[in-house]
């Protein structure tokens, strides 16, 4: 377990791994939440017997963007290139992360927050929740790039030239988020949804991740000829073989991990 977090709380329940940002008040992006939010991740990525994670705010937002408030200490030489640095790492821990990751959209997710959410696997969110780039309302530019990957070419623009806030029912309307549930009912639904992924085999889920975030920029051709070439790797698995195995007999598999 990593010590000395100071923004970022990790707690892990035997297979599943709950990270919640914990950055008073709005959970802002600041050089400690990219810098522990990196090491977590990768933490995660390295430790066997964890299969998934979530990923939550702690409040009543999910993550307020950029710490504005810090802006002013970027301005000496190589300052601003290494927060540039370190905030797009913060979002690529959690892409690359190997095991599967579940954000538990709690409330607003602005700006960074955004590109946070957009780099998970699976978005849940509750009610109270919110997606939107408010950048251009302080004149600057926010994540596009991020917000792309979850919304249409109109919607991604709306939200980058005016400020619009995409709420959790129109992301489940959209299809961007599994679920919209009221507040209290959130954790459960991604513990849910986590604990029905961590039954899964573990190589499984870990190459079917690798595998969709190495298509996603491929040809359909190109894509489809790498997910045969994975699945005929991971079939080699003692795991995939209990699989099959516990499928005809008709019982749960008992994997482990090779």
């Amino acid at each position: 377990m990593i010590d000395n977090l100071t923004a970022v709380r990790l707690q892990v329940d035997g297979h599943i791994a709950l990270v919640t940002m914990d950055n008073p008040p709005v959970n802002a992006q600041s050089r400690a939440l990219s810098e522990e939010m990196s090491a977590v991740f990768d933490w995660i990525s390295d430790t066997a017997d964890i299969r998934v994670a979530v990923l939550t705010g702690q409040g009543r937002v999910f993550c307020a963007g950029a710490d504005l408030k810090r802006r002013g200490d970027l301005e000496s030489a190589g300052a601003l290139p290494a927060h540039s640095r370190r905030t797009r790492e913060c979002f690529h821990a959690i892409r690359e992360c190997a095991k599967p990751v579940i954000a538990a959209v709690n409330g607003p997710a602005l700006g960074a927050g955004l590109a946070i959410v957009a780099s998970c696997d699976i978005l849940v969110a509750s009610e109270k929740a919110s997606i939107g780039l408010p950048e251009i309302d302080v004149g600057l530019l926010g994540g596009c790039r991020h917000a792309m990957r979850l919304f249409s070419h109109s919607r991604v623009r709306r939200m980058l030239l005016t400020g619009f806030r995409v709420p959790g029912e129109e992301l489940y309307r959209l299809g961007v988020a599994e679920a919209c549930v009221p507040q209290e009912e959130l954790m459960p639904t991604a513990m849910r949804l986590a604990q029905e992924i961590a039954s899964k085999a573990p190589l499984a889920t870990r190459m079917a991740k690798h595998t969709a975030n190495t298509i996603e920029d491929m040809s359909l051709r190109d894509g489809y000829r790498y997910e045969q070439d994975m699945t005929a790797s991971i079939a080699k698995t003692e795991d995939a073989k209990e699989a099959q195995r516990a499928f005809a007999e008709k019982r749960p598999p008992v994997f482990q991990g090779r």
